[in-house]
């Protein structure tokens, strides 16, 4: 089978991934994906002390805390200028056309990926689409340009996207573990500010390559689906986005074509059964709230409903701690129904904010105070997962977390695009 034909069937391809060098700190190096920690600025003071001086990808990427802060162009200047220094200073180390296979120590015990260039060719965020990879959750359009911007103009790329297989038979991601055991790997050591420990493994001899791609072909075709879906974007799904619609641009200015680098992006595929990936949830808390006003609005909104067909939200307001009830008629899953309300709520009231958070005890320490509530919700079964997004297109946008905020990607590798 040619590459081209490969990569239409598999939906990946091995890509050409920048390292460090080895007289970088890669401990300092590495830093954690830049939509976390977004109502923690301490987290990136500590960043910003940990990496000062150094050459870390903290100066490569644009944390979400500062969006919006109105010196945003002048910061992607900076982000992109450093960039290119970086590809000319000798800061990186090329392995050409290579897979990736990565071991992460996280508190639930050792998560295996393979980092790979994905088909954004491939890759439909709308919902309803058949595509052979697919967002799991709701994509928020609005979200996109801000990230666009950010991509325009760099000249690499850093994957924090984690891209989720159906495989419970473990025939494509576990193998490789067997397979590095006679392999030194090209980096090894613990992640700052609590990431646990990582490791990787450069896979670039073609037989084993073939594997990887003959093994993700066949759990395609092992679907019963029509329209198989081989990939579902388990996190990044907005990074993701913006690089199809950066891909998408280009392509309309005549300034990439089908043979492209930025036709892919580079992602970290996991196996959904793997025992070490754990789906968590994820919290709300409204910021500017008047608590009563919102509960009555929920209210008014569901009517009347019986006791046994509602879902019960905890929820926290200041000093009072209550539950919030919500038919289940409005949506399948609890985090539906209360993200359908907000949203009402928060398009009729424009001063009040949400916020997305991982850790319980950040939402009890937010919504303790005057002005916001914060509320809890469930975890999602993630034996769900893939059929969820099947039959109802996507999730509400986030539905889930793969563990807590230290435990997502961080970025290490990088590309040329």
């Amino acid at each position: 089978m040619s590459t081209i034909n490969s990569v239409i069937s598999a939906g990946i391809t091995a890509a050409d991934i920048l390292l460090p060098a080895d007289k970088t700190n890669i401990h300092k190096w590495a830093t954690i994906a830049c939509d976390q920690f977004t109502s923690n600025p301490d987290y990136w003071k500590k960043v910003e002390q940990i990496t000062n001086g150094t050459k870390s990808t903290y100066n490569l990427m644009f944390p979400e805390f500062y969006l919006d802060k109105g010196n945003d162009d002048d910061r992607i200047k900076i982000i992109n200028k450093n960039m290119s220094d970086y590809l000319t200073d000798g800061t990186f180390e090329e392995y050409k056309d290579s897979f990736i296979y990565v071991e992460r120590t996280v508190s639930s015990g050792i998560r295996k990926g393979l980092i790979a260039a994905i088909d954004l060719e491939q890759y439909d965020y709308n919902p309803g689409s058949f595509s052979l990879v697919r967002a799991s959750e709701a994509t928020v359009t609005s979200r996109i340009p801000p990230r666009v911007k950010i991509r325009k103009n760099a000249p690499i790329e850093m994957p924090h996207i984690l891209i989720l297989i159906n495989d419970p038979d473990r025939l494509v991601i576990e193998p490789l573990c067997e397979l590095c055991k006679t392999k030194q790997p090209v980096y090894d050591f613990d992640l700052m500010l609590g990431g646990g420990h990582i490791r990787s493994f450069v896979i670039n001899d073609e037989n084993e390559k073939d594997v990887i791609i003959q093994s993700l072909i066949s759990l395609k075709e092992a679907s019963d689906q029509a329209n198989p879906l081989l990939y579902a974007v388990g996190d990044g799904n907005h990074s993701l986005a913006s690089a199809k619609s950066h891909y998408e641009n280009l392509k309309k200015a005549g300034l990439a074509n089908s043979e492209s680098p930025c036709r892919y992006a580079l992602v970290e595929i996991e196996n959904i059964f793997d025992s070490a990936i754990v789906f968590e949830p994820i919290h709300r808390v409204l910021f500017n709230v008047n608590a009563i006003d919102f509960i009555t609005f929920c209210k008014n909104e569901c009517g009347s409903f019986q006791a046994e067909d509602c879902f019960e939200i905890p929820y926290v307001a200041g000093s009072v701690r209550d539950t919030l009830k919500l038919p289940k008629s409005l949506h399948t899953l609890s985090v539906g129904a209360l993200q359908l309300l907000m949203d009402k709520y928060i398009a009729l009231h424009k001063d009040v904010d949400i916020d997305y958070i991982h850790e319980a005890e950040t939402v009890s320490e937010l919504g303790a105070k005057d002005g916001n509530m914060g509320f809890f919700l469930p975890s999602m079964d993630k034996y769900d997962f893939f059929p969820t997004i099947v039959k109802n297109g996507s999730l509400p946008r986030k539905t889930f977390s793969m563990g807590e905020s230290t435990e997502k990607r961080y970025y290490i590798e990088c590309r040329k695009i």
